[in-house]
């Protein structure tokens, strides 16, 4: 049986889509009408996410965007048609299994949920759990909210859950012994490298146990957004940490590689939202699944030690270890998927 469901993985390899690294968000959607779909889209009230919500909700979506604090985040989203301002606080178990018990007594069901919220290369903070912030809120954060939504994913029938990763992921994987940095110094880069490793290998696994259901799992890497802020602690309210103002300050902490300061790398935030949409909307993906994408594209599969600027490294998608991040991630939680 394991052998059986190997055999029908996504490759992970392109699909010649007909997009490309300067394909906006509004490109992918063209004339789809997205009425009666119900989108939830964390960190949808700034940069990458407040785009994809602007542009599912403008097809016809009703998008829900948790904020952890909805007042704040009410003049970013003001105007933008269908769209729901709730309250979440990633960095709080409480607040999560709040915000989707709300949800779920709705009795709506859940098409796509874009799990689009973070904080990168924070300095060392913990949870009241003790756990690192960037792994808590990038992934364990998600992991819990993806799982408490999943009898509305389910009631989809059809639906996709997207964890914006980032080519950061290429600086380490996770270290499942010690992903709250107890035991090793901590090094804002790693920790965030590792929280994104996170992301797509989280992806791999939920969509591996969840498409019996018809609910498929994807990664993305938005690419590098200097107009948006990626040269910040992205969605810097919900870790409260200060934000590096410019993509000099992230070369110069060592954020970025050569490969990825030449001009071709560099998208508007409406670029850069396009590979979330186009894993939540694209008839290009039909039963597809647990793959890393990259401009409206599968990404291609890179070597270990390969030095070019795109692709997905062999850490963030080994199955074994999605296997034993999903393991660790309920027991560092206390939270199970019903599947």
């Amino acid at each position: 049986m394991e052998a059986q469901k190997h055999n029908h993985r996504t490759v992970q390899a392109p699909l010649a889509t007909g997009f490309d690294v300067q394909t906006t968000a509004k490109e992918v959607i063209g004339g789809l009408n997205l009425t009666g779909k119900v989108a939830i889209v964390t960190g949808g009230y700034s940069g990458i996410g407040l785009e994809t919500s602007r542009v599912l909700a403008e097809a016809g979506a009703t998008v829900i965007v948790p904020a952890r604090t909805p007042e704040k985040a009410k003049a970013a989203v003001s105007g933008i048609p269908g769209l729901e301002l709730e309250a979440l606080d990633l960095m709080d178990p409480a607040s999560i299994d709040s915000f989707a018990q709300r949800f779920i007594v709705s009795g709506r069901p859940l098409h796509f949920l874009i799990n689009s919220a973070g904080i990168m290369a924070a300095p060392l903070a913990r949870d009241t759990r003790g756990y690192e912030s960037q792994f808590a809120t990038n992934h364990l954060g998600h992991f819990q909210l993806t799982a408490r939504l999943w009898p509305a994913l389910k009631q989809a029938g059809q639906a996709r859950v997207i964890s914006v990763s980032s080519r950061a992921h290429r600086l380490g994987g996770v270290d499942l012994s010690d992903p709250s940095f107890e035991r090793r110094e901590y090094d804002k880069w790693k920790a965030y490298a590792q929280s994104k490793s996170a992301n797509v290998l989280f992806a791999v696994a939920l969509d591996d146990k969840a498409k019996a259901y018809g609910v498929r799992a994807f990664a993305v890497h938005p690419g590098l957004i200097p107009s948006s802020g990626i040269g910040r602690f992205l969605e810097s309210e919900e870790g409260g940490v200060k934000p590096i103002q410019t993509l000099q300050s992230v070369k110069e902490e060592g954020g970025l590689s050569p490969s990825m300061e030449q001009p071709d790398f560099m998208k508007t935030t409406e670029q850069g939202a396009a590979t979330s949409v186009w894993c939540a909307v694209s008839e290009q993906l039909d039963s597809l699944g647990g793959v890393y994408c990259e401009d409206a594209d599968i990404a291609e599969a890179v070597p270990a030690d390969s030095v070019q600027g795109s692709g997905v490294w062999p850490w963030a998608v080994d199955r074994e270890s999605a296997g034993r991040l999903w393991v660790l991630s309920e027991q560092m939680t206390g939270v199970r998927f019903n599947i």
